[in-house]
């Protein structure tokens, strides 16, 4: 008797992290059953037409209705933020549940699960925020939330709210190793910051364009040497996000010489974006692209490419952080165009990060197509996780696809999903989109229309991380 699929997806160019290769792949269920030749019948069909397939990317690390200091709000929540993924070829996403000093990490937990609950379009993980690891915390909460499926968390060595001292890192990091977690920095030297923001101040120098000047690459090689160093101490793997330049890289590249599991994700911005975006005068238009760690130069560029094509970067993500450009809740605090320590930080990007890379990086000869999954897909779900689930097209795992097309289209923010009011890659040429995108078989983009799934998204448990070895799991 045929063997009946809710789905047959036909002639596909299947990449995944190893290989590519010719397949039909049939759903049952929202799970792939089947992967062959000449498949029997699907209820539904789609003709790939010898089209590339991927894997839905997972973007491992995106904001979404993260909570803020009045007047500052996020522009997007669960709704059009994973509205704005699943039109980028992004079927699961991992925002950050964000610790309050003086909050209990389960109050944040609780909260976060109140905005999402159902509004997602795509699945979706939570990355925990540590930035109060009282006794109770330590001991209690976030042993008690790794074992329920929470199984990251951020630690930040900058902003004043978030970050904690190097005594703090040492216990949190303690418990990642004892529980299996995996740990994020944000690594960048909050005091010389400071320090440099100040003496920039006195001088009258408060325009977007020297934000970078008071985050050089020597404040994030510091933080990246000193991230390591407690990790070391501590004997345990760590995740250093949003490298983007030559000296983090090469403090990364020293601690995997030196046999350290050191892990590193980087993202668009400092592939398409330079110092020079944040303006070369004193216009206020350069906030658009007011980032930490900020974009650097074309040389830094080719570092971060080079990177990504020899293994250093395990994951890339957009960071997505959406403030409008034009708004008092956005980019002008209180309708203000204020000083670059106030301005709040983060870029859009969580539509835009697939397409970039795979127009740039596989078509434009940086990077190979099996390449492309691994960085979007494959390792951010064992990063976090969350394969064989996700990030891979293989027998009993969801059956979230990404059927790409290929030819120019030129980005515009009009044409994007997310619920800002710009986008830092205005008018660049790219020679790809997704053509379809599917989540659990359905199809939610059909390159031109988007299928609403709100409240279909379901919230995922993590597992361990599958890339850690196997003493820390």
């Amino acid at each position: 008797m045929p063997e009946h699929f809710d789905l047959v997806v036909r002639q596909a160019r299947v990449a995944t992290a190893s290989d590519v290769f010719e397949s039909d792949i049939g759903v049952r269920d929202g799970r792939i059953v089947s992967l062959g030749r000449g498949l029997a019948a699907g209820a539904r069909e789609i003709d790939a037409a010898g089209r590339v397939v991927t894997p839905g990317g997972v973007d491992a690390h995106c904001h979404l209705d993260q909570p803020m200091p009045a007047p500052l709000r996020m522009a997007d929540d669960f709704d059009t933020g994973t509205r704005a993924a699943a039109c980028g070829g992004t079927t699961t996403v991992i925002p950050f549940a964000a610790q309050e000093k003086g909050q209990s990490l389960r109050a944040a937990v609780d909260d976060y699960h109140r905005r999402s609950d159902g509004r997602a379009h795509v699945d979706y993980a939570f990355h925990l925020i540590v930035s109060d690891p009282t006794p109770q915390v330590l001991a209690e909460e976030l042993p008690a939330l790794i074992a329920e499926g929470y199984t990251s968390f951020k630690i930040y060595m900058t902003y004043d709210d978030m970050k904690l001292d190097d005594g703090q890192i040492l216990d949190v990091l303690a418990v990642a190793r004892q529980r299996g977690a995996m740990a994020m920095v944000h690594a960048e030297n909050a005091d010389a910051i400071e320090w440099l923001t100040k003496r920039l101040e006195a001088v009258g120098r408060t325009a977007p364009r020297f934000h970078a000047h008071a985050r050089p690459m020597l404040v994030e090689r510091e933080a990246t040497h000193r991230a390591i160093s407690l990790a070391e101490l501590v004997d345990v793997p760590i995740l250093i996000v949003h490298v983007s330049g030559r000296e983090a890289v090469e403090q990364i590249r020293w601690a995997r010489a030196h046999g350290l599991k050191v892990f590193a994700e980087t993202c668009p911005q400092y592939l398409f974006l330079t110092a020079a975006d944040l303006g070369i005068d004193d216009s206020y238009q350069g906030a658009r692209c007011v980032c930490s760690p900020p974009p650097r130069d074309a040389s830094n560029q080719q570092v971060i490419w080079d990177a990504l094509n020899d293994g250093l970067f395990t994951v890339f993500s957009s960071d997505h952080a959406p403030f409008k450009y034009d708004a008092p809740e956005g980019k002008k605090p209180g309708g203000e165009e204020v000083a670059f320590r106030h301005i709040p930080n983060g870029i859009p990007g969580i539509e835009t990060r697939m397409p970039l890379l795979y127009s740039e990086g596989v078509l434009g000869g940086r990077i190979t197509l099996e390449k492309f999954v691994e960085l979007t897909a494959t390792q951010p779900a064992k990063a976090y996780g969350l394969h064989p689930r996700k990030g891979s097209i293989a027998i009993g795992a969801d059956a979230d696809l990404v059927i790409w097309g290929e030819g120019e289209r030129v980005l515009r923010n009009a044409d994007l999903h997310h619920a800002v009011d710009y986008t830092p890659y205005e008018g660049m040429r790219l020679r790809a989109w997704p053509a379809y995108t599917l989540v659990g078989g359905e199809v939610v983009w059909d390159g031109k229309d988007f299928h609403p799934r709100a409240g279909r998204g379901r919230f995922l448990r993590c597992g361990a991380p599958t890339l850690l070895p196997r003493r820390f799991a």
